[in-house]
């Protein structure tokens, strides 16, 4: 019976495989893509740097990343999820394997006339198993496979965030440490300008008006240290979170702003789309949906299932393992779709779409990435020349507030024109600690677009 129904079962199938064809994604496509040979702003296409976490020699920020690796809790959910992915991974395997399972069963009936009672006990082992001879199910478990490897890629990217964030935050705490002394130094300038004033005014040397005035700015300083004091704790309480602390605001750093103005290898857009885990994952779960698809389009062909079953039943327990009474049955079947008001066809096509949507969806963030080191690379090259400006004009402010304060005493000038002095001073040296914290931000975000990994062990993430 088995060899009449081969030539027919793989009748239909030609046919059905016929009517629809299901093309497949592979690594031609990101060769086709079209992708510039070298960054638009940069000349350095040199092999990135794979631990650019080295280049910090302080122990500190070392000490913290190992903590938010080890108790960040949104990397730990993200681990469980890789977790989970691998179990469905399992449970898809386990669908090309044979099924086994034992039953047992009893019974006891009663007849009224004649008034008798029957026992009945049965046990069996039953075994089943579906042919693929279509590799319907090792799609169904190369789809589990690719979302597993997606997951993982997700969770490498969540680990690349989380240390740049971490690092981040530690420069954060040290620009509002540097603004806070920079603060205090005011104040204390502001309460010698005060004392000078009012000593000038007994003598009757300056006027009561400048000793408002004075005093105005003194108050105005101590208010930007007490906020200051604010900025710093909430700072504080951003590393202390990441790196899975209850959120006190008292974590101590110690350390300077570096200067960066040096160029980093960048490598070749293309490489981009092999190293940084985003782009590795969204390529995972695009051919996931072309994995579906053909999952989909395998499900309108005939089911081949064996199903085999021994066992006994009997009026009594012990009589249920006698090797003299066992049965068996072995039952091949298949079975084949005819009309199902279109349901499978629409569930294909709606899987179709999806595998689109992803593909658009990958494109996008693909594009996304490059524009972030495109962007990255141009506000480095900006935050470089406003530095350098703004370090000349904070020579120049500061110069120009002692000049304004010794015309003021002369009196050559008005307090007015000191007031302006010392505003344009204390704007320029805050400028400067701002911008060489961008200038550390950029740096952090251009090695984070560009997948650099922060240690030079790297995961590897590639198809099981």
């Amino acid at each position: 019976m088995g060899i009449k129904i081969k030539p027919i079962v793989i009748g239909m199938g030609l046919v059905l495989s016929g009517c629809m064809s299901t093309e497949k994604f592979d690594d031609t496509y990101q060769a086709n893509l079209n992708v510039p040979s070298n960054w638009q702003q940069t000349s350095i296409s040199s092999a990135i740097d794979s631990n650019w976490l080295a280049q910090l020699v302080d122990p500190q920020i070392h000490e913290l990343v190992a903590q938010a690796l080890e108790n960040n809790y949104q990397l730990k959910s993200q681990a469980y999820a890789v977790a989970i992915k691998e179990q469905l991974l399992i449970a898809s395997g386990a669908a090309l394997w044979p099924s086994l399972d034992v039953s047992m069963r009893s019974t006891r009936n009663k007849a009224n006339q004649p008034v008798n009672y029957s026992n009945n006990h049965s046990l069996n082992l039953n075994l089943s198993y579906e042919l693929d001879i279509w590799g319907k199910l090792s799609d169904s478990e190369r789809q589990a496979n690719l979302e597993y490897l997606a997951q993982k890629a997700n969770f490498e990217q969540a680990k690349h965030t989380l240390v740049a964030d971490v690092v981040t935050a530690w420069f954060k705490i040290i620009e509002a440490e540097k603004l806070m002394q920079l603060y205090q130094g005011w104040v204390k300038n502001a309460q010698q300008n005060l004392t000078i004033i009012e000593s000038g005014y007994q003598q009757g040397l300056s006027s009561a008006l400048d000793v408002y005035l004075t005093r105005n700015e003194v108050n105005n300083e101590r208010s930007r240290v007490a906020n200051q004091q604010a900025e710093l704790s909430q700072a504080k309480r951003v590393l202390e979170r990441l790196v899975g602390q209850y959120p006190e605001g008292e974590l101590a750093v110690k350390a300077d702003l570096p200067l960066l103005l040096n160029e980093i290898p960048t490598g070749l857009p293309s490489q981009l789309m092999t190293r940084k885990p985003a782009l590795i994952a969204s390529w995972y779960q695009l051919l996931s949906k072309d994995a579906a698809l053909a999952y989909a389009h395998k499900q309108r062909f005939p089911s081949i299932n064996l199903t085999g079953s021994i066992g006994n039943s009997s009026n009594e327990i012990n009589q249920l393992l006698s090797p003299s009474s066992l049965a068996w049955s072995l039952i091949g079947g298949i079975s084949a779709p005819l009309f199902n008001g279109g349901r499978l066809a629409a569930n294909e096509e709606r899987v179709r779409l999806e595998r689109e949507q992803s593909e658009q969806t990958y494109l996008n963030t693909l594009f996304d990435a490059f524009s972030s080191v495109e962007n990255a690379l141009t506000a480095g090259q900006s935050l470089q020349q406003r530095y350098l400006t703004m370090l000349a004009a904070q020579e120049n402010a500061l110069a120009a507030e002692t000049l304004s304060f010794e015309q003021y005493q002369s009196g050559l000038v008005e307090y007015t024109t000191v007031l302006e002095s010392q505003k344009r001073a204390f704007d320029a040296q805050s400028s400067v600690i701002q911008i060489k914290t961008q200038l550390i931000t950029n740096r952090i975000n251009l090695h984070l677009a560009l997948g650099g990994d922060f240690s030079s062990t790297t995961t590897a993430i590639q198809a099981d």
